[in-house]
């Protein structure tokens, strides 16, 4: 069974380039390509969306040279024409946008533009993303439209998710075992897998692994399952 959406937690890129000596900075470098392989690998599987956590609203605490090079990292993603032409993805970009620099966000818009009218697989990219800004910013707007009643429909309808279904898998690279903020009430009743498989490790292979154990599960949603007997 292929899930429909599949949400990554990219962690282990600083581990990945420590582990080799090398420059933190360099792990980010190849993280970026893990993520374009896993892209095209989910699209090849039928997987119709795809979401990365990217740059948390926490991330703006790591070091200033780390940020900057995260934030020329962005560009380059961004300006990387062949990562997405000549394909039928779609593009968009989930979060709190207002923080980056006006050629980020702008190159954001134009990607978003571009390739809204593809019908291939959705790219989700989360960046400045954190649930509970998330979650702030949808009440706000709802305040602001007058709403005396909030609704779960209607909290749905405000998040930055609003076009995007819930996610049916939520995958962890890295070894940590922790949601760290990401698409919380997205996730309530998606399945969990913790790998500790460094993200720029990750590939085509490694995501068949966690579709195979996907597969595997029952999903409840708060039922009894199908396998349930009445005594």
């Amino acid at each position: 069974m292929i899930p429909t959406h599949i949400a990554f937690i990219m962690d282990g890129n600083g581990r990945w380039a420590e582990r080799r000596h090398l420059p933190r900075k360099y792990g980010h470098k190849m993280g970026t390509e893990a993520l374009k392989k896993v892209v095209k690998a989910a699209n090849k599987l039928g997987v119709r969306y795809v979401t990365f956590y990217a740059f948390s609203t926490e991330n703006w605490s790591r070091p200033k040279e780390e940020i900057d090079y995260l934030m020329d990292t962005f560009r380059k993603f961004l300006k990387d024409k062949k990562a997405y032409e000549g394909t039928d993805y779609k593009l968009v970009f989930i979060g709190n946008l207002g923080r980056f620099p006006s050629d980020i966000r702008e190159e954001c818009e134009r990607i978003m533009l571009e390739t809204k009218e593809q019908s291939g697989i959705t790219v989700v990219i989360a960046l400045n993303y954190g649930s509970w800004e998330e979650i702030t910013t949808a009440v706000n707007r709802l305040l602001e439209t007058g709403e005396n009643v909030v609704t779960e429909e209607s909290i749905k309808a405000s998040l930055y998710t609003a076009d995007i279904p819930f996610p049916d898998l939520v995958v962890r690279t890295g070894g940590e075992i922790r949601l760290s903020n990401f698409l919380l009430l997205q996730s309530a009743y998606a399945e969990l897998i913790f790998t500790k498989t460094l993200w720029p490790d990750f590939n085509a292979k490694e995501l068949k692994k966690v579709i195979v154990e996907y597969s595997s599960r029952e999903r409840k949603f708060g039922g009894l399952g199908e396998d349930h007997v009445e005594a």
